[in-house]
Formats: C-alpha cells, sequence, structure tokens
C-alpha cells in the first residue's frame, strides 16, 4: 500500500450529537467515574501486596486486571473529557493512531487475562488439593506475560497497515475515540483486506476465549452440582460469579462490535455499547470483582485498623515530645 497519509495530519472526533451543557454534563460524569475507577484499582493494587490472605492467584491476576483497567480508562477518557470541555475535538494523526492501537492492545490482553481467570477458578473448585500446585507463582507469570505478548503481536500488524492507509475523503471521526472501523470508512483505499484481518484475529481472540471459559464453567457448574450442601454450592459459586458476569457482559457486546466481516455497515450502532466496554465496565470490574469480597472487606478492615494505630502513635509521639521540649523550657526559666 501507498503511504498516503501526509494528507491528513488530524483527525476531528464527533463524539456525541449533544449540545454544550449537555457536553459539560457528560465531561463531569466522566471525570467523575475516571475518578472512581483509578481510586478502586489503585485500592486494589495497594491492598493485595501488604495482606497475606490475598497473596493467591486469583488477586494476583485481579491486580493484573487493575493495571489494565487503569490503563484502558487512561487511553479513552482523558482524551475524550478535553475534547468535551475544551470544544475543541480534533486528535492528530499519530495520537489518534497510538490510541486505536492502545485500546486494541489492551483489550485483547484483558480477553486473555479472564480467558486465564476462568481457568484459575477451574482448578480451585474442580481440583482443589492440587490447586497450588498447577498455580504456582510461575505459572501465573507466564501466564500473564503470555497475555501481554498476545495482544501485542496480535494487533501490532493491522494497526501498521491501517497507519499506511492514504486518508483522503474526510478527516472527521464519526465516534469519540479512534475506532479502527471508523478509520477504515475514511480511507479511500480498498480495506478489504484489513476487514478481513480484523475480523478473524477479532474471532479467534474473543469467540476462543469465550468457548474456553464456557468449557471452563461447564466443568465448575458440574462439580458445583454434585457439593452435598446449599451452603457449600453457594460459596463455591460466589467465587467465580463476578467473573461469569464480566466476561459475559464484555464478550456479548465486543463480539456486536467487532466480530462481523465489515464494520462499516454499523457504525452509527457502535457508540453506545462501546461506553459500555470503555468506560463503565472498567468502573464496575473493581467493585464486582474485588471491593464487595468478603475477604478483601476483611482485608481493608486490618489496613484501616493499623493506619489508625500508626496514626495514633505518631499523635502520642508528639505529644510526649512537645510535653518534654515545655517542661525543659521551663526548667531553663
Amino acid at each position: 500500500m501507498k503511504n498516503d497519509t501526509t494528507r491528513v495530519t488530524q483527525f476531528v472526533l464527533l463524539g456525541f450529537p449533544i449540545g454544550h451543557k449537555e457536553e459539560i454534563l457528560l465531561s463531569a460524569m466522566l471525570l467523575a467515574m475516571y475518578i472512581l475507577t483509578l481510586t478502586g484499582n489503585l485500592v486494589i493494587l495497594g491492598i493485595v501486596p501488604t495482606s497475606r490472605q490475598l497473596h493467591t492467584p486469583m488477586y494476583y491476576f485481579l491486580c493484573n486486571l487493575s493495571v489494565l483497567d487503569i490503563f484502558f480508562t487512561s487511553v479513552i477518557i482523558p482524551q475524550f473529557i478535553s475534547n468535551l470541555l475544551l470544544g475543541d475535538k480534533t486528535i492528530s494523526f499519530a495520537g489518534c493512531i497510538t490510541q486505536s492501537y492502545f485500546y486494541f492492545f489492551l483489550g485483547t490482553v484483558e480477553y486473555f487475562l479472564l480467558t486465564f481467570m476462568s481457568y484459575d477458578r477451574y482448578v480451585a473448585i474442580c481440583n482443589p488439593l492440587h490447586y497450588h500446585t498447577l498455580m504456582n507463582g510461575w505459572v501465573c507469570t507466564h501466564m500473564v506475560l503470555g497475555c501481554w505478548m498476545g495482544g501485542f503481536l496480535s494487533v501490532l500488524f493491522p494497526i501498521i497497515f491501517i497507519s499506511r492507509l492514504p486518508y483522503c475523503r474526510s478527516n472527521v471521526i464519526d465516534h469519540f475515540f479512534c475506532d479502527s472501523g471508523p478509520l477504515l470508512e475514511l480511507s479511500c483505499s480498498d480495506t478489504h483486506m484489513i476487514e478481513l484481518m480484523d475480523f478473524l484475529l477479532s474471532s479467534i481472540v474473543i469467540l476462543c476465549s469465550l468457548v474456553l471459559t464456557i468449557v471452563s464453567y461447564a466443568c465448575i457448574i458440574s462439580t458445583i452440582l454434585r457439593i452435598p450442601t446449599s451452603i457449600g454450592r453457594r460459596k463455591a459459586f460466589n467465587t467465580c460469579s463476578s467473573h461469569l458476569t464480566i466476561i459475559s457482559i464484555s464478550c456479548g457486546i465486543t463480539i456486536f462490535i467487532y466480530v462481523t466481516p465489515s464494520q462499516k455497515g454499523t457504525l452509527g450502532l457502535q457508540k453506545i455499547p462501546a461506553v459500555l466496554t470503555t468506560i463503565v465496565c472498567p468502573f464496575l470490574n473493581p467493585f464486582i470483582f474485588t471491593l464487595r469480597n468478603d475477604t478483601v472487606k476483611g482485608a481493608l478492615k486490618q489496613c484501616f485498623v493499623q493506619l489508625k494505630d500508626v496514626v495514633v502513635h505518631r499523635v502520642l509521639q508528639c505529644q510526649r515530645g512537645s510535653a518534654a521540649v515545655r517542661k525543659a523550657f521551663r526548667g531553663k526559666l
């Protein structure tokens, strides 16, 4: 393909067709959700390494999911808020391609990670006696590295091809971020091969992740049904219900958006589902996965108690120091 991208040096992100007041309100909502997303995930990243009861493979994966959510939302939301508040909806060509790459890269890593998390739940429930042997530190570390490497390689070549397309029709993207479908729509060259590549890669990543997760949960449910007590069944299912909820929502939305032979025909329908995947799901993840978990709540309470003890100890030290200074001063007088 001929590199003709010099015709376009920047793109315009249309976003949503709403008035200025509505844009201000939307930006305030996005900022609040972004801050809460960062706060929730940073709490997880702070509490898991410091609490011994959370030093398990499941929380190791959840820490990596928190890192992904922080990066994922930071790729989209700050640019979107800036466009809404400043009224300048332009983004440079390099910035657009970079945003598109990291959106798909981090999203792919998250699907791989969710798949490995389903395997982790399978081993924990179906083979508990060998859990720590099968899910040791070496295995978990290599699983996470495989997720990042797989995401990096699967997205790299399609984005390189998209960046080399000639964009001579328009520079206006009918979306709130640089998605691949709107970018392909603006190209004045034949994009069927790239669309086919996107379709095949999306199908492999999403559908394979979904199939492996379904197989894992079929085995999990079969094992849970054989547990003799209702309390035991409820406890076993609660350990994986959050993961099942998130991956069902994410896969359902992403299949609708990306697992189609051509994304051009559904561009007008992609904005609302994209809001769910880029903003709402990362916002809900820390609360659904971790912060409502009883073990995490206990660890949080323990951290607050320890923090309180440290603060009280510091205050008492300061009071003793002040008293000693006053006593020495009166002695000199």
